[in-house]
C-alpha cells in the first residue's frame, strides 16, 4: 500500500489558523547588532621598576614573579621591561591585529598625558584601549589616583583618574592590573558624574570664553568599559606557580592560564594522568586552526564563554559587549575565565558594566572535561 502526503492528517489547519490576527504585533529580534565599533587604539602602561618592590604591599618568598611570561629578574631590568612590553603587546594583538599600539614603560604624568591624548585624537570616535599594570607602583588612592614615576625614578608620582579621563576621551575601555584596583572603578564613577556636572555648569554659564575652542562633551560613563583584577580591599595573588600578571595572562593568553590552572587544581595531573606542567608547552597547533589541538581547544572555550555569557546576561548588555566589539567581546570572554580562576586565589574581578557571578556556572564542567580529554592524550601525541 501506497501512501502519500494527500493521505496524511493535517496539523494547525483549523479556519482560526488561517486566519490573520491585526491584534498581533510580530516583533523580529536577531542577534546581530546594527551599531558595530572597533577597538582602533591601544595604550600598554607598565608600571614595574624591575628590582624595586613598591614599599606599602609585603610580598610572601617565595611569590609570583612573571609578567607576560617572563620574568624580570633574570634580565637585566631595561631589557625586562622591554621584553615584557613587548610581549604585552602581542598578547593584545593576537585578538586585534590592525589596531594601533603604542607602549609607555616605566612612565612619567607628561607621558601619559601625551599618549592618551594623541590615541585619543587619532581614534576620533573609535573606542581606545588603555591597560595599567601598576605592580611597581603603591596603591591606587582612597582619592582616586594611580601611581606612574618622576624622570629619575626616585619619587612615585600621583596620577588622577579624572584627568585621565579627560585626556582618554570616550568610548573607551581601561584594564587594571593592580592592587586593590577596584578603588579606581569606584573613583572612575565619581569623577565621570564630576565631568558631567561641570560641563552642565559651563554650558549654563554661557560656553567658552570668546575665542575659546568649542566645548568638548565630557566622557559618558555608558561608553566606558573597565575590567579590574580585584576589589578595592583585595591584594593580588602571590602563588609563585601563576605569573605576576595573572589577571592580564587571563584577558590576553587564556588557553595557557587555563591548562595550568587546571594541572595545579588536580594536583598535578589527577586527572589527566602523567602531564606537568611543563608539558603544557608542547602542546601542538595554532589558535586560528581547528585541526589541531590548541585550536579545538580554542574553539571550544569561545562557544562555552559564549554560551555562559548568553545564558546569565540581560540581551542589551550581552550584545553590547559580546557582539559590538570583537576585541571588547575576546576581553570578556577570558573575564569570565579571569572571574573562575582569581575566585580560586581569594581574588573578585571587578567589571563594569557589573556582570553577574559566574564562576560556578556548570558550563565549566564541560570545558573542564574537553581539557582532560585533551591532556589526557598529550603523552601519546607528544611521543610520535
Amino acid at each position: 500500500m501506497v501512501f502519500t502526503f494527500d493521505d496524511l492528517p493535517l496539523v494547525f489547519s483549523c479556519p482560526r489558523h488561517w486566519q490573520a490576527d491585526p491584534a498581533v504585533d510580530m516583533i523580529m529580534q536577531t542577534w546581530r547588532m546594527r551599531e558595530r565599533m572597533k577597538t582602533v587604539s591601544v595604550a600598554l602602561v607598565i608600571c614595574l621598576n624591575v628590582g624595586v618592590d613598591p614599599p606599602d604591599v609585603t610580598k610572601t618568598q617565595p611569590c609570583a614573579r612573571q609578567e607576560c611570561w617572563v620574568d624580570p629578574l633574570s634580565l637585566n631590568p631595561q631589557r625586562a621591561l622591554e621584553t615584557i612590553g613587548g610581549n604585552l603587546q602581542r598578547q593584545y594583538e593576537r585578538w586585534q591585529p590592525r589596531a594601533r599600539y603604542r607602549q609607555s614603560l616605566d612612565p612619567t604624568v607628561e607621558e601619559v598625558r601625551r599618549l592618551a591624548t594623541g590615541l585619543r585624537r587619532s581614534a576620533r570616535e573609535e573606542r581606545v584601549l588603555f591597560h595599567y599594570n601598576g605592580h611597581g607602583v603603591p596603591r591606587p588612592t582612597a582619592n582616586g589616583e594611580i601611581w606612574v614615576f618622576n624622570r629619575s625614578y626616585t619619587q612615585y608620582i600621583p596620577l588622577s583618574i579624572y584627568d585621565l579621563q579627560s585626556w582618554m576621551g570616550s568610548p573607551s575601555i581601561y584594564v587594571y592590573d593592580c592592587n586593590n584596583a577596584g578603588i579606581i572603578v569606584d573613583s572612575f564613577k565619581n569623577f565621570a558624574e564630576q565631568h558631567e556636572r561641570e560641563y552642565v555648569e559651563q554650558v549654563r554659564a554661557g560656553g567658552p570664553q570668546a575665542g575659546a575652542a568649542e566645548l568638548p562633551p565630557p566622557p559618558s560613563l555608558r561608553n566606558c568599559i573597565q575590567l579590574a583584577a580585584c576589589s578595592k580591599d583585595q591584594l593580588l595573588p602571590m602563588n609563585p606557580d601563576l605569573p605576576a600578571d595573572l589577571f592580564t595572562a587571563c584577558l590576553t593568553t587564556p588557553i595557557k592560564v587555563a591548562l595550568r590552572w587546571f594541572v595545579m587544581k588536580n594536583d598535578l595531573g589527577h586527572l589527566a594522568p602523567q602531564v606537568k606542567l611543563e608539558h603544557l608547552e608542547k602542546i601542538p597547533g595554532q589558535f586560528g586552526d581547528r585541526r589541531t589541538m590548541l585550536g579545538e581547544l580554542n574553539w571550544i572555550f569561545t562557544a562555552i564563554t559564549d554560551t555562559i555569557a548568553w545564558n546569565t546576561l540581560p540581551r542589551d548588555t550581552f550584545q553590547k559587549l559580546f557582539r559590538q566589539d570583537l576585541l571588547v567581546a575576546s576581553l570578556f570572554r577570558n573575564f569570565l575565565l579571569a572571574e573562575r580562576i582569581m575566585k580560586s586565589n581569594d581574588c573578585t574581578p571587578v567589571s563594569q558594566p557589573k556582570l553577574p557571578p559566574t564562576h560556578q556556572h556548570p558550563m565549566w564542567e564541560a570545558w573542564d572535561l574537553a581539557v582532560d580529554i585533551c591532556l589526557s592524550q598529550l603523552k601519546s601525541i607528544l611521543g610520535e
